[in-house]
């Protein structure tokens, strides 16, 4: 009954945390006004700090949504619960302007667990992709006067996911998530003038705006493989795998367009006149996102609650991805490197707590799916963090900070570096123990 309370608590936090994902991610990013908007990392608090490299990472205290494979490292009497935050500073620059954003988002929230002595779980919510931009853009045409042109939207996807694993063979495992991937993005943009005086209020052209929203709303699955080779002397190598092939998910398309235009008849009587009009109206209309063909394959070296190296390359083929039956001419294939190091200096120390932290650092660069003005948007970061052992218990707090650059000033594109802090919390419980008494 105790075990039973637990579990519908735990799953009870997930129907709130939906609608607090959904509504509480965002971006200050202008990337985000293209494709999907910014794609989120798979990679949870561990493996934050370690480039994000996760795909052979095998770890009983740590939950690795990243490749399914790996929820039956869990131990079968672990219960474990985590979730993180996560807080970005960024600087955007272009050739002629600056201008610097903060974001504080929720990252995820997940559990994992052994069913049997061969078959684990894990469930959980995390971002799939972040939308949230307002960019204004100035101009002056003759005998017109002063225009400007804005672009703004914002919304989220985000996945929700329960995923098996089970061990056939001994050393091997394979997965699959069953994904949930829903949400909302807007997209708009706005074409206003100016006065041709400085009395605005004899302005007489109108305004225009065209507001565009997507609704996605289906179940998909993605799909995991491990294999792990025995040393000496507690070592190990774990080659990792995963593959997504081509996913396509029920979307909701709608757009409207409207003209607008407000004058003061009068500057001695500042009442507004507003004439409103609508230009086009479509109605939601349902149609379908195939997403793109994705694999990624990893190699884990692990010295046995001392040392762990990870390698990771990832891809994505978004340059054949579809959005209502067209490919974007923006988009094209992602590929992602990424190495990363964990190292405790001694575990099982009584005396010292510095030995028992873990020290975790790796970079990652990444080709991204984006390509403007003929020039793929690359990104590059090194990150770094340590993991806090709680006292009397397997629990950990991981702190994890990644410094990087997006993006280039050349071809009239923007530069962004940015700084991401990462605060996760991994609470792990012994579960599924029989009281006997004699």
């Amino acid at each position: 009954m105790k075990i039973n309370n637990k579990v519908c608590f735990i799953i009870g936090l997930l129907f709130p945390a939906m609608l607090f994902a959904q509504n509480n991610n965002s971006t200050t990013s202008p990337y985000s006004r293209f494709g999907l908007g910014d794609l989120q990392t798979r990679s949870f608090g561990r493996t934050f700090a370690m480039g994000g490299a996760s795909l052979g990472s095998r770890n009983s205290l740590q939950i690795n949504m990243a490749n399914p494979a790996s929820y039956t490292v869990v131990d079968s009497l672990a219960f474990l619960f985590e979730f993180g935050l996560n807080g970005k500073l960024s600087s955007y620059r272009t050739n002629t302007t600056k201008m610097t954003a903060n974001d504080v988002n929720f990252r995820y929230l997940s559990m994992g667990f052994r069913i049997t002595d061969r078959l684990a779980a894990s469930l959980g919510l995390t971002p799939y992709s972040d939308v949230g931009y307002d960019i204004r853009i100035n101009n002056y045409l003759e005998n017109t006067g002063n225009y400007g042109i804005r672009y703004f939207g914002d919304g989220s996807l985000t996945r929700s996911y329960i995923g098996f694993a089970i061990n056939p063979f001994k050393n091997i495992s394979v997965g699959a998530n069953l994904n949930y991937l829903f949400g909302n993005i807007s997209n708009n943009a706005e074409l206003y003038f100016d006065a041709l005086t400085d009395d605005w209020y004899n302005n007489d052209f109108y305004n225009t705006r065209k507001n565009e929203y997507i609704r996605v709303s289906q179940f998909g699955f993605d799909f995991g493989l491990q294999a792990t080779i025995p040393l000496v002397k507690n070592q190990s190598i774990t080659l990792g795998a995963v593959l997504e092939n081509k996913p396509e998910y029920a979307a909701y398309r709608s757009d409207m367009m409207l003209k607008n235009l407000t004058v003061i008849p009068n500057p001695d009587d500042p009442e507004p006149k507003s004439d409103q009009d609508t230009l086009k109206y479509n109605g939601e209309e349902k149609g379908s996102i195939r997403f793109p063909f994705t694999y990624g394959i990893g190699v884990s070296y692990v010295k046995t609650d001392v040392l762990e190296l990870n390698l990771d390359y990832y891809h994505q083929s978004w340059s054949e991805a579809t959005f209502f039956g067209s490919i974007n001419p923006v988009l094209t294939d992602l590929n992602k490197f990424a190495v990363g190091a964990e190292w405790i200096p001694n575990k099982n120390s009584i005396r010292s707590y510095s030995q028992r932290i873990a020290y975790r650092a790796g970079f990652k660069y990444e080709e991204s799916y984006l390509k403007l003005n003929g020039r793929q948007i690359n990104d590059f970061g090194i990150s770094f963090g340590i993991g806090l052992p709680i006292s009397r218990s397997y629990s950990t707090i991981n702190v994890a900070a990644e410094i990087g650059k997006r993006g280039t000033r050349n071809a009239d594109l923007i530069s962004e570096r940015y700084v991401k802090l990462n605060l996760n919390v991994n609470l792990h419980d012994i579960w599924f123990l029989q009281t006997r008494y004699d």
